[in-house]
């Protein structure tokens, strides 16, 4: 198993920092389902930004799962330090410092992987950082700037120097950002130079993917992003195959639903109501994204009576996209699942068959009179009544 400093992690897959998505309840959810280890969403170094809500959101939690770490971007060697020794301070137990974001608004500060550029800068903010705590110090980075500059290896060995305790390398230049193919002869080559434990990134989207890294590039670890998204158990599938041979069946229709209801009420209480339904929708959407629906059968038709095929995730997502409260989601997703037909919901990351059929629409519109029925019950639910009035309309318009 992989080792960062005190920290024996019990997986080995590590959920990989991503801005917008690893939030405390996704972070959470990917350790209950299977992730060794889960990094923080990124955060600037400049503490005199940290009391903005945005950030206050991004910090540790005292509730986490240990290991906490914590992602921490800037140039300033000084100003690295002091955040790093704020984030101890605040809960963290890890500091990974980051030189692999590629978006434009990071480099343009000369941080993320524009700092790639800069190798005696490099090496000042990792020993800076490393000196200022008394906590594992991990890094994550990139295979270098553009393709005719590539520079993981030297990285890779000024950050063995300075004692980084376990290095994370997504498998492209800041150049190539998500596209292209990945290089994972780089990520070998880096593991063969250094001693401290590599983990490996990109373009891991299945057990059988994840094994084929492990053993091309000797890394200690994966590293999951995007493959995360709306499909969190994969950490699971993928932990359980590099240890056991194991292939993990994918979950079950109800299985799903109470996997994704808990990450929605954990949204909700975390931001509150207003922001999070808003935050909410992005990852409903990823669920359904990974979700294909496959015909009936004509035999199955006849074991189930004549029930239609599945609403179709994209005309669910236009609905679910439209909800402005809690109580409305969550019963958006209740209906969502229950009126599909048995197994008839099979994730992967396969296309969406859409059949063209509305009658499962119909039958969807239907359960979302239930909730005007309920709520028009209520005097207090008035609010609630009059958004499924409205978007029962704008469904049936759609």
């Amino acid at each position: 198993m992989l080792q960062i400093g005190p920290y024996r992690l019990d997986s080995l897959v590590v959920l990989a920092p991503m801005a917008g998505v690893t939030d405390l309840p996704f972070r959470q959810l990917c350790r209950k389902q299977g992730a060794g280890l889960v990094v923080s969403e990124m955060i600037t170094s400049d503490t005199r930004l940290w009391k903005t809500r945005k950030s206050q959101y991004r910090m540790a939690n005292s509730h986490e799962i240990e290991p906490r770490s914590v992602q921490i971007a800037g140039s300033d060697p000084v100003m690295m330090a002091q955040a790093a020794i704020a984030s101890v301070e605040n809960g963290a137990q890890i500091v990974d410092i980051n030189m692999g974001c590629p978006a434009k608004k990071v480099c343009k500060k000369a941080a993320g992987s524009a700092l790639m550029k800069d190798e005696k800068l490099v090496a000042e903010i990792l020993q800076s950082v490393v000196n200022a705590v008394d906590i594992p110090v991990t890094l994550k980075t990139r295979t270098g700037w553009a393709l005719d500059q590539r520079n993981a290896v030297t990285i890779a060995k000024i950050a063995e120097d300075c004692g980084i305790q376990a290095l994370a390398i997504h498998g492209r230049t800041r150049a190539c950002a998500f596209r292209g193919e990945v290089e994972y002869d780089t990520i070998a080559d880096v593991k063969s130079r250094i001693g401290i434990p590599v983990i490996a990134n990109g373009d891991i989207d299945s057990p059988q993917k994840a094994l084929e890294v492990i053993k091309y590039t000797n890394a200690d670890a994966i590293m999951i992003g995007r493959a995360a998204q709306g499909r969190p158990w994969i950490c699971k599938e993928i932990d359980q195959y590099l240890l056991n041979g194991v292939i993990v069946a994918p979950p079950k229709k109800e299985q799903v639903k109470k996997i994704l209801l808990e990450h929605l009420h954990a949204l909700y209480e975390f931001y509150d109501e207003f922001m999070g339904v808003k935050i909410a929708r992005k990852h409903v959407s990823w669920y359904l994204q990974s979700q294909t629906t496959y015909e009936i059968s004509q035999s199955e038709e006849k074991s189930t009576m004549g029930r239609q095929n599945a609403l179709s995730p994209k005309v669910f997502r236009q609905f679910f996209n439209k909800l402005e409260h809690a109580e409305l989601q969550t019963q958006a997703i209740n209906d969502y699942f229950d009126q599909s037909p048995d197994d008839n919901l099979i994730l992967d990351n396969s296309t969406i068959v859409n059949t063209g059929n509305n009658t499962s629409t119909n039958t969807f519109i239907e359960t979302q009179k239930k909730i005007i029925n309920e709520t028009s019950k209520n005097t207090d639910n008035a609010h609630l009544r009059d958004a499924a009035v409205k978007n029962h309309q704008e469904v049936i318009a759609a």
